[in-house]
């Protein structure tokens, strides 16, 4: 199962290379009149990520991949940790001196922690080993607790036209290059690969979409239930071998 993981990353182009990290930063920031659009639109998905809790609460929560922490714009927990390797993304965040913990890597959380709600925004279309991050997330929750996960809806027609005619243009009229080359190297998984991935370690899905259904969408947001601990353990202990 999932041999295909970890995914290899399409190399940038040299010329690629010189903007990525700032055109990356400006992106999340929504900087550019075309990311700024795109921000107000991706509000969908971090309101539906919090939608299981008020804006200040008491759930435990682990965010994957959080960013510049725009997240906290919309929740506020009372031990919130996160995952996020750049550090220069969130290192002058206003919402820094909310979080509990800080990690590099889901391989530095110990699993002796466990959670009410485990978190991510826009994310799981960039991780190459995503069945790797979706098990230990299995054994980080709490049983009755839920992985809830919202991404841009790669791999159908509206998301490509959605990009192509906002920042995919912008960032052709400023730098002449392809935003694709960026979207090749940075989405290694389709929306449906996510799904697959979330029904293979998790009893209980829930999808919702921004759009007319899952093939006529922007977004997709999924929350996941009764997380299969013993086939998360066993995927776990075959991919160390």
């Amino acid at each position: 199962m999932f041999e295909n993981y970890p995914k290899e990353r399409i190399p940038l182009s040299e010329e690629f290379e010189k903007v990525y990290r700032e055109q990356y930063r400006l992106n999340r920031d929504g900087a550019t009149p075309a990311s700024g659009l795109s921000q107000k639109m991706e509000q969908w998905l971090h309101k539906k990520v919090c939608a299981d809790v008020p804006a200040v609460h008491d759930k435990k929560t682990l965010e994957i991949g959080a960013g510049t922490l725009n997240q906290m714009d919309y929740e506020e927990s009372s031990h919130y940790d996160v995952i996020e390797p750049w550090k220069e993304l969130y290192i002058n965040s206003p919402h820094l001196g909310k979080v509990k913990n800080i990690y590099a890597d889901i391989d530095e959380v110990d699993l002796s922690n466990r959670y009410d709600r485990i978190t991510s925004v826009a994310t799981f279309e960039h991780i190459t080993d995503l069945p790797k991050v979706v098990a230990k997330s299995c054994l980080l929750l709490n049983p009755e607790g839920s992985l809830r996960t919202s991404i841009p809806n790669e791999g159908t027609i509206m998301w490509t036209l959605g990009w192509k005619l906002t920042t995919g243009l912008e960032f052709k009229l400023k730098h002449g290059l392809d935003y694709g080359e960026l979207f090749k190297n940075e989405h290694v998984n389709t929306s449906d690969d996510v799904e697959e991935v979330l029904n293979y370690f998790f009893g209980e899905n829930k999808c919702s979409v921004f759009g007319v259904h899952k093939k006529l969408a922007f977004y997709r947001f999924y929350e996941s239930k009764k997380p299969n601990v013993e086939r998360a353990k066993e995927y776990l202990e075959s991919i160390a071998k």
